[in-house]
């Protein structure tokens, strides 16, 4: 197989199915990576796994795909939600980049009492979750969620999900990390101020959530999502 162009859709792949471009997708096949009628194309839409497909139609503002075989099947990652407080927007990109490469299932971006960002461009972001998505290999991309206050989430908290809460202030006291219970999971990863007192106090109470020691130096919060998300995984997900 010669493809090495990998395109997330929105439409349900299969045998034999004739796949439109938007103009945006058409741009970048056709006008950036000089691509024609009869090129390969890897194809997915988050629900039927990797398809190969070859380009049929090809113009500036649209475009057709032709599947031929799928070449693998969907893979699901985690059930991980990583629930962060948005911080610059580089570095906000970055956490929702490297979330998607990582595993996350779902991102959710919260807005806590140091939150410096009071909000977000969610396009933009589920936009950033694609394209890792298609750089990293993935079959799923996860979903980007609307900025959520932080008390609201925890009320409305699933018991049934538990929490990794990465605690700053226990950066002076490490503890080896424990995490048991196989099911869902979400890591949560404060702003640069860290969480308020109340907000420690808040996830210190919830039977669901268990607080960590990321090391005895006090992280950025984007490389803190990194840290965390790399522990979570060696420790229960498909890294394991």
């Amino acid at each position: 197989m010669d493809a090495k162009i990998r395109l997330y859709v929105e439409h349900p792949l299969g045998a034999g199915q004739s796949v439109p471009l938007d103009r945006g997708q058409a741009h970048y096949l056709f006008g950036v990576m000089r691509q024609a009628v009869g090129a390969p194309v890897l194809l997915f839409d988050g629900h039927n796994g990797e398809w190969l497909g070859r380009v049929v139609e090809a113009g500036k503002r649209g475009g057709v795909i032709e599947c031929e075989q799928q070449t693998r099947p969907l893979q699901m990652p985690p059930d991980l939600w990583l629930c962060f407080a948005p911080i610059k927007k580089a570095r906000t990109d970055f956490i929702v980049e490297k979330a998607a490469e990582m595993g996350a299932a779902r991102i959710v971006p919260m807005q806590t009492e140091f939150t410096n960002s009071g909000r977000i461009q969610r396009d933009r972001l589920q936009a950033h979750a694609v394209e890792a998505a298609e750089q990293c290999g993935g079959t799923y991309v996860p979903e980007v969620a609307e900025l959520a206050r932080f008390g609201r989430l925890i009320d409305r908290w699933d018991p049934a999900r538990r929490i990794m809460f990465c605690d700053e202030t226990l950066a002076t006291a490490p503890k080896a990390l424990t995490l048991a219970g196989a099911g869902p999971w979400a890591i949560f990863i404060g702003p640069e101020g860290g969480f308020s007192d109340r907000e420690r106090e808040k996830l210190h109470k919830m039977e669901a959530a268990t607080a960590v020691s990321l090391g005895p130096r006090i992280l950025r919060a984007d490389t803190a999502a990194v840290a965390a998300m790399t522990l979570w995984q060696q420790a229960l997900g498909d890294w394991a």
